[in-house]
């Protein structure tokens, strides 16, 4: 795979998965800039996923900054690296510089509109049909909805039937 080709499916090697990821042109990079949505917003908008973008307040869920939360300053496709304000790392010179974070490891909880056709872009899933309440309940504890069985005729060697 000396160039970036659609046609390529996957490979177990580590090696040809990074290739893919650092050969892939923008409009195909940008689908890796996915992040989940809260619960809140899973229900709201019917998706499970949506593009990170400027403006859209952020929870982190892995690495130090764990459990924090903060606004997206600026989202770099090229690096496939978000930029969330208030976490930085200090240089060696002593200088302070953005912490960059992958999409992956974000979760968003308010989503910027300010774009009408955002969420247009975003494929909606099917609506999860929720469970009745007995579905939920042990199988020891639900109510008996089975028919009673029948007994079965028993037929004597004379051909008569007793019950």
């Amino acid at each position: 795979m000396k160039i970036f080709s659609k046609k390529w499916k996957s490979s177990t090697k580590p090696r040809k998965q990074r290739k893919y990821l650092f050969n892939a042109p923008l409009h195909t990079k940008q689908c890796f800039l996915n992040s989940h949505l809260s619960k809140e917003l899973r229900e709201k908008y019917n998706t499970r996923k949506a593009r990170v973008s400027t403006g859209d307040k952020v929870k982190i869920m892995r690495g130090s900054s764990k459990g924090k939360q903060g606004k997206v300053s600026r989202v770099d496709t090229k690096n496939l690296a978000v930029y969330v304000e208030g976490f930085e790392t200090k240089k060696k010179d002593g200088s302070k510089a953005a912490m960059p974070f992958k999409a992956s490891n974000i979760m968003i909880l308010e989503l910027n509109l300010k774009d009408p056709r955002r969420l247009k872009n975003t494929k909606p899933e099917k609506p999860v049909k929720k469970k009745k309440a007995a579905e939920k309940m042990p199988k020891e504890q639900q109510p008996e909805t089975k028919k009673p069985k029948e007994e079965k005729k028993k037929v004597d060697s004379n051909g008569k039937v007793s019950s």
